[in-house]
């Protein structure tokens, strides 16, 4: 599928000068490890059944939702998911900050729109979105940024719309975030609970959660968790 504006009137890149001390460094190390990192993820979908499963009733929630199936994949890296979106019937733009991602991103789909930019601060205007995704993009974010991130997302979806967050989960019931060794950047772990209170307090309700296990193979033995959310319709 092809999107609507799917690359003229691109969005501007994102300037260095407009983001955080996080997110600036976390800009240039996806910069610097974009190639290696398009090679190891372009397939990952491949062999994650519950992963894909998870993204169609997200897709299904969209497109329930109302006749506009537009959503933005936040986070995008170099596009292999929000294509994936592309071919569930979703219309689908990516952002991220990381600007050769963005140029992959590009040379590999150049049927849909890639945009550089900070999930921070999004060059959308409000309620204009049926979906957002957010695939292991907010564990790079300080904890005390995290809760304007979750209110952007919530500031571009119309009424009824719904939010997809992928991270990793918080082992210890009494510590809402844990810090890990992450290749790229710094990155945070959640513990499930507190990101669902934090996306309530942003105006979003969850309405389904999905936590795996990891398998022996994996070089992260995390549990992954997929909270599904909505932003609640406007009512008289």
């Amino acid at each position: 599928m092809t999107a609507p504006d799917a690359t003229p009137d691109a969005a501007p890149d994102a300037s260095p000068d407009t983001l955080t001390d996080s997110l600036s460094a976390t800009r240039t190390a996806y910069d610097a490890a974009a190639d290696t990192y398009a090679q190891l993820f372009r397939d990952s979908l491949r062999d994650a059944p519950l992963d894909r499963a998870m993204l169609a009733a997200f897709a299904e929630a969209v497109r329930g939702a109302g006749p506009d199936a537009r959503v933005a994949d936040l986070g995008c890296g170099p596009g292999h998911v929000t294509a994936h979106l592309a071919g569930l019937g979703l219309v689908p733009r990516g952002v991220d900050v990381s600007p050769a991602m963005i140029g992959l991103a590009r040379a590999a789909h150049p049927e849909l729109r890639f945009d550089v930019g900070s999930m921070a601060a999004l060059d959308l205007p409000d309620a204009t979105l049926s979906g957002v995704l957010s695939r292991w993009s907010v564990i790079h974010t300080p904890p005390a940024e995290l809760p304007p991130v979750l209110a952007e997302f919530a500031r571009v979806l119309a009424p009824g719309g719904q939010l997809l967050l992928g991270f990793w989960a918080s082992e210890s019931p009494g510590r809402r975030t844990q810090v890990f060794d992450h290749a790229v950047a710094p990155a945070y772990r959640w513990c499930p609970d507190h990101l669902s209170a934090l996306l309530r307090e942003a105006g979003l309700t969850e309405t389904a959660r999905m936590i795996c296990e990891p398998r022996p193979a994996d070089r992260r033995q995390f549990r992954a968790v997929h909270l599904l959310a909505r932003r609640a319709e406007v009512t008289a």
